[in-house]
C-alpha cells in the first residue's frame, strides 16, 4: 500500500520538534519522504494536521463491555461488589467482543499503539492482528483462579504465549504480574525470571492508591515499588502503571532503573485514588514518563486526546504554577517518549520511522484560529477530529470511515455479549 499526504502540516515529534508544511509519501510499513511530493499513490489525503499515531500505554481492552456498569462508586465498593463479579463471567466471546469495540474507539480517536493487560490474552492479540492495531499484549498473572484458567496454570501459560507471539510484527507478548497486593513474592519471582529468559517487558500496577501501598507495608514490611524491585522486576523494560503514591526517593529509584510510568489521571480522579503521580519530580529526574487511558470501565473513555489535557491540567491545578507541565512536554508522553521506552522505530514523522500516522481534520472549529498548534492537540483536539489513522502502513481508518472492519456488526455483538453477561448466573 502506497500513501500521499498532501499539502498538510506536519507535526513531526523530531529532535528539534519541527512543524513543517508539506507532503508525507508512505509505501509498505515506512515514511519514505517528507517534503513537497509529486508522486502516484494508492490513496491521497489532503490538508490535514499530521502527527505520529498517540500510544497507550496502560488499558484493559475488554473492559469496554463494562463501560458505566458500577460507576460513582468508591474503588474497593465497585471492585469488589460490580467489577470482579461480573469479571467471574467472562468467556473468550466477550473478550472478543469488548477488544474489537475498544480498537474501534482507539483507532477512531487517534492511537495506532496500545499496552494492555488482562485475561485471555490470546484471544486479545489475534483480535489485534486481524484489525491490524499495534499491540503490546500483557498476559496477566495473578495470586487466584482467573475466568480463563486456574492460578496454576498461569505461570507456564505466561511461558507459551511469550514463546508463541515472539517476533510479530504488530503484537509483543508482556509479562504482567498484576500488583504486589495480588501477587506473591514467589510469583513476582518468577515473573521477572520469565522476563529475562525472554527479554519480554513486565508491566504491573504500583502504588495506585494509598490503601494499596499501606496494605503491601504490612503484609511484607515494604511498600510496592520496593517489593518490586526485590523480587528483580525493576529494571528498563518495567512499566508501572499509575504510581499515584511514590515518594521523592523512589522517583530517583525508579529513574535510576530506567523504568518508565505511565500516568493514568482520568481513572484515578474517577476513582478518586487521591495521589498525584508526581511528574514534575519524574521530569526532574529524567525519568521516562507515558500515559495512558486505563480501561473504559473506569475512565470511560479510551481517547489519549482528552488523557493528554488532563495530564497538562490536574498538574496545574495541583502545584498552583501554569507552567508545570507543558503542551510539548505532555504530547512527548503520548508519542515519542513511549515509542523510544518500547524501543519501537515510530513516535515521530521521519523518514525510515514506520508509518504510525495519524490526520487531523484541521477545518473544525475547535481547532481555529491555529495560534499554535501543539496548543490546540493537547488542550482544544478531541480524538473525534482524527480523520484518518495509519497503522504500520496500513489505512485502517479513512475520513472517519473504516476500510476493513464492520462497524455496525460488532456494536451488535458487544450488546448481544453485554445482555449474555448480564443474565449469566
Amino acid at each position: 500500500m502506497s500513501i500521499l499526504i498532501k499539502n498538510s502540516i506536519i507535526v513531526t515529534q523530531d529532535r528539534e520538534r519541527r512543524i513543517i508544511e508539506g507532503d508525507v509519501y508512505i509505501e509498505d510499513d515506512k515514511i519514505v519522504e517528507i517534503g513537497n511530493i509529486n508522486i502516484e499513490a494508492d490513496y491521497v489525503i489532503k490538508n490535514k494536521i499530521v502527527l505520529p499515531g498517540l500510544i497507550n500505554m496502560h488499558t484493559h481492552l475488554p473492559m469496554t463491555l463494562l463501560r458505566g456498569y458500577g460507576d460513582d462508586l468508591p474503588l474497593e465498593e465497585w471492585l469488589t461488589t460490580r467489577i470482579w463479579p461480573i469479571e467471574a463471567k467472562l468467556k473468550a466471546e466477550h473478550i472478543a467482543a469488548g477488544t474489537k469495540l475498544a480498537f474501534i474507539e482507539m483507532i477512531s480517536t487517534g492511537t495506532t499503539c496500545c499496552n494492555d493487560m488482562y485475561f485471555f490474552e490470546d484471544v486479545i492479540a489475534n483480535e489485534a492482528k486481524k484489525m491490524g492495531i499495534r499491540c503490546y499484549a500483557g498476559f496477566s498473572i495473578i495470586d487466584f483462579d482467573t475466568p480463563e484458567m486456574k492460578r496454576e496454570k498461569l505461570i507456564p501459560e505466561c511461558e507459551k504465549f511469550l514463546k508463541r507471539w515472539d517476533n510479530d510484527e504488530l503484537i509483543k507478548p508482556v509479562v504482567a504480574p498484576h500488583s504486589t497486593y495480588a501477587c506473591s513474592p514467589e510469583t513476582l519471582e518468577k515473573t521477572s525470571e520469565l522476563s529475562k529468559k525472554y527479554r519480554a517487558f513486565i508491566h504491573i500496577h504500583c502504588s495506585e492508591t494509598r490503601h494499596e501501598v499501606y496494605d503491601v507495608l504490612k503484609k511484607y514490611g515494604k511498600r510496592p515499588l520496593e517489593q518490586i524491585k526485590e523480587y528483580g522486576l525493576l529494571n528498563e523494560k518495567t512499566m508501572l502503571a499509575h504510581c499515584g503514591w511514590i515518594t521523592k526517593e523512589e522517583v530517583r529509584e525508579i529513574a535510576k532503573a530506567k523504568a518508565c510510568v505511565i500516568h493514568n489521571p482520568v481513572s484515578n480522579m474517577k476513582l478518586a485514588t487521591g495521589g498525584y503521580t508526581p511528574l514534575p519530580e519524574l521530569m526532574e529526574a529524567n525519568a521516562t514518563i507515558t500515559l495512558g487511558t486505563d480501561g473504559a470501565a473506569s475512565n470511560n473513555k479510551l481517547d489519549m486526546f482528552e488523557t493528554m489535557k488532563f495530564t497538562a491540567l490536574i498538574h496545574k491545578h495541583h502545584r498552583w504554577d501554569a507552567s508545570i507541565v507543558k503542551a510539548q512536554e505532555v504530547l512527548d508522553m503520548a508519542t515519542i517518549d513511549a515509542a523510544n521506552f518500547l524501543k519501537l522505530n515510530a513516535g515521530s514523522i521521519e523518514v525510515g520511522k514506520k508509518a504510525d500516522i495519524i490526520c487531523i481534520d484541521k477545518n473544525m472549529p475547535n481547532l481555529i484560529p491555529r495560534h499554535d498548534i501543539i496548543s490546540h492537540l493537547v488542550y482544544s483536539a478531541s480524538g473525534y477530529n482524527v480523520s484518518d489513522t495509519i497503522i504500520n502502513g496500513k489505512l485502517i481508518m479513512h475520513e472517519r470511515k473504516f476500510l476493513n472492519i464492520d462497524v455496525e456488526k460488532v456494536y451488535e455483538m458487544v450488546e448481544k455479549m453485554k445482555e449474555d453477561l448480564l443474565n449469566i448466573s
